[in-house]
């Protein structure tokens, strides 16, 4: 028998607001931020490459729209296991092997098109390739984030990402648009394999001081169940992740059927698709220096409508254009209403998720964001094979439309900054048997004393704390009354070994605490509550005789 011994939560400092440019004061995120730049540009340049080609060697308009999908599959398929990666081993390391093998795709890619080896699934591949090392590298980059800046400049850090890659798509297209034109996909193709150069020299060179831990490195499965656990406890991120996915499947139509929107419609070549790539970066760069400003005068759920709406407007005008120049306006709206959307929701995401998780939840963010992107690829590309991409684009910006209203229903949370810190307050306890980290499973019984007219604020606050059980790793969470003394309650779960019963308490952050002091405040023993911590055994003598200090329980 043991007592709680968490102490009173510290009031939370005021959250500091940070510059839109306020980042760039840290040397590391700046290498990094340039070396990436580069890389994005060599990506870019490769799209255009790709995308271009296949309308010339492809067969159906579906085989188009399926460069945009084999870019976006990968994220959805591997997103998971990425983040339990991310969040299991060094980030930098992850992001260094992602980066070869991204590199090393990328020169076979350019080997198979020079020697004319290309054919419309080979490309699909090499692309479904490439963006697979896309997918091991993204959560780690992101979550790397945090590690390279403080939390509060973690907003401004995001946007800057956002610009950063779409300052490159202002020009990069046009660039890749000039070299497919000048000296074909494989030249293109040869760029994008130099550029990740650059980036693998920086992240040899960073010195990333890893945070010490005391307890071993989970499982991959494990660690996949604790973020997928994380998140289906967590009704915000759920939101987020809804709105995400449906801005991916609406909005992406534009970005996967413009290729065909420059040969058919406005009746350009390559050149035309990356001056049109272009003006969507220009417009994106603008919507990312305006996310920090537009943070702190406007509500999630305002900037997200107006996101769906302009870029329904996007959609829309791209469908009824015959102009290159007019399309390219609308463009530079669906630009920045592209940014401010996802930005705003990868900000939502981190600053609502601790550290020790982050990995794993931001890659279930883009599985849910790139996952809709790849399934409205694929719905918008067989709408265009039958009806054209005209007739395509105008019922994709019906669909963002009605995506806006959406937030009728499920609106987002307003910006917020809970402290997300651990608390690291939990000191594991003295026992008097001799337990093992796999030993278990473990019972954890928690007694309070409760006044009659403070049951309903009671019940209401231990609704809360089980969701926070459940969300860190508890299993069968019950709260029971006394029959006999309905003044007493006891709460009730269960780990499955001691090593988990100890990862869910330094789970515990420090907005997870305000939670704890209200319990106690309703608490009217003469102790605190008393806690009980047992390890469960059969029923057989010889399985019940737990061993004492000094010999092995298995």
């Amino acid at each position: 028998m043991a007592h709680d011994s968490e102490p009173m939560i510290e009031d939370e400092p005021e959250v500091e607001r940070a510059s839109a440019l306020a980042p760039f004061q840290h040397p590391i995120f700046r290498a990094v931020w340039s070396a990436n730049l580069v890389s994005s540009l060599g990506g870019l340049i490769q799209g255009v490459g790709a995308a271009w080609m296949m309308t010339t060697i492809a067969t159906s308009s579906i085989q188009v729209a399926l460069v945009q999908a084999s870019t976006t599959l990968p994220i959805m398929l591997f997103a998971l296991v990425a983040g339990a990666i991310a969040d299991s081993f060094d980030r930098r390391k992850v992001m260094l092997v992602a980066q070869t093998f991204m590199l090393v795709a990328s020169v076979l890619l350019t080997a198979f098109t020079w020697y004319d080896l290309i054919t419309p699934w080979t490309l699909l591949a090499f692309t479904f390739l490439i963006d697979s090392g896309t997918a091991l590298n993204s959560p780690s980059w992101q979550a790397s984030v945090g590690d390279m800046v403080p939390r509060r400049k973690v907003p401004a850090a995001v946007a800057l990402n956002s610009m950063g890659f779409n300052l490159t798509r202002s020009v990069g297209p046009a660039i890749g648009g000039i070299i497919v034109a000048a000296a074909g996909a494989a030249a293109a193709f040869a760029v994008n394999a130099l550029s990740y150069i650059g980036l693998i020299v920086v992240l040899s060179r960073w010195k990333r001081q890893e945070p010490p831990s005391g307890l071993p490195r989970e499982a991959l499965g494990p660690a996949m169940g604790a973020g997928l656990r994380y998140v289906a406890m967590s009704p915000d991120i759920g939101k987020v992740l809804v709105r995400a996915a449906v801005f991916g499947c609406t909005a992406g139509a534009v970005l996967a059927l413009l290729p065909l929107v420059a040969r058919d419609l406005v009746h350009g070549g390559a050149l035309t698709y990356g001056v049109m790539l272009g003006a969507f970066g220009v417009g994106a760069v603008g919507g990312a220096l305006a996310s920090v400003r537009l943070r702190q005068i406007l509500t999630s759920e305002v900037m997200v409508r107006w996101a769906f709406a302009g870029f329904a407007l996007c959609g829309f005008v791209a469908a009824v254009s015959s102009q290159a120049w007019q399309t390219s306006l609308g463009l530079v709206v669906g630009g920045a209403c592209w940014v401010l959307a996802l930005s705003h929701f990868n900000v939502t995401v981190q600053m609502s998720t601790p550290r020790w998780v982050v990995g794993r939840v931001l890659s279930i963010y883009q599985t849910a964001t790139f996952g809709g992107i790849a399934l409205g690829s694929w719905i918008w590309g067989v709408v265009a094979d039958v009806h054209g991409a005209d007739v395509a684009l105008m019922a994709s910006s019906l669909a963002m439309l009605a995506g806006g209203a959406i937030g009728i229903v499920l609106p987002l949370p307003r910006h917020m900054a809970p402290n997300l810190d651990p608390l690291d307050r939990w000191r594991e306890p003295m026992l008097a048997l001799d337990l093992r980290p796999r030993s278990g499973p473990i019972a954890i019984m928690i007694e309070y004393q409760v006044r009659e007219e403070d049951v309903p604020e009671f019940l209401k606050v231990m609704a809360e704390r089980g969701r926070i059980r459940r969300r860190d790793g508890a299993r069968n969470w019950v709260l029971a009354r006394d029959l006999e003394h309905p003044e007493l309650w006891m709460e009730s779960y269960h780990t499955p070994t001691w090593l988990d019963y100890i990862r869910h308490n330094k789970r515990a952050t420090h907005a997870d605490a305000a939670i704890t002091e209200r319990i106690r405040a309703l608490h009217v023993g003469p102790e605190r509550p008393r806690v009980r911590r047992m390890i469960e055994r059969p029923t057989t003598v010889a399985g019940s005789l737990a061993p004492h200090k000094g010999a092995a329980d298995h």
